[in-house]
């Protein structure tokens, strides 16, 4: 079997024994001048955290200096929030919130509403419409439909409405930061 970071272990049961192996191999049966730790958590310290400098104290942290591409990236930012505050952007969130809002609204009315009958009104949902088939399951395959039909419709709204203005508004931010960033994609 072997190990994470390369090395072979033995597990249980071998018949050679770490006094019967040769000198030039290590302990665990490979040769210690070809062992290597490539294993990043093998006894390694992160880089600057518990290191001596030349005089045995700890390295001191150096904070980094704003970059180039630091800079870029606060004018992406800038880009980001000239565009949410555009008209084309409200336009898509108030036809998603005109559509959501609604629907959430009667959705959740409606699942209230079939719990509270069913609790406060058993004889209602007792009632038999057809056969073995009464009120309440009739109402329960409608929360069933009705969840379907919601995924349809916003789907369908989605596409209709706002998928293509969304879109357009993706590809002029894309177009934005490329040239906020100096044409680096």
């Amino acid at each position: 079997m072997q190990s994470s970071n390369g090395r072979h272990r033995d597990v249980g049961g071998g018949s050679e024994s770490s006094a019967g192996r040769h000198e030039d191999q290590g302990e665990y049966g490979t040769a210690s001048r070809e062992v290597r730790h490539e294993d990043p958590w093998y006894d390694a310290l992160a880089s600057g955290w518990g290191e001596l400098d030349g005089a045995g104290g700890p390295v001191p942290a150096v904070p980094g200096s704003r970059t180039g591409q630091e800079e870029a990236a606060v004018r992406a930012r800038d880009v980001y929030l000239e565009v949410q505050r555009s008209a084309a952007f409200q336009e898509v969130r108030s036809r998603y919130r005109r559509f959501v809002v609604p629907g959430v609204a009667v959705f959740l009315t409606w699942y209230v509403g079939y719990v509270v009958t069913a609790t406060t009104a058993p004889g209602l949902m007792a009632r038999p419409v057809a056969g073995a088939v009464n009120v309440a399951m009739v109402a329960g395959l409608g929360q069933f439909l009705t969840t379907f039909l919601l995924t349809w419709a916003y789907a369908r709204h989605a596409r209709l409405r706002r998928d293509r203005a969304a879109l357009e508004l993706r590809w002029d931010t894309q177009e934005l930061t490329r040239g906020a960033r100096g044409g680096a994609s």
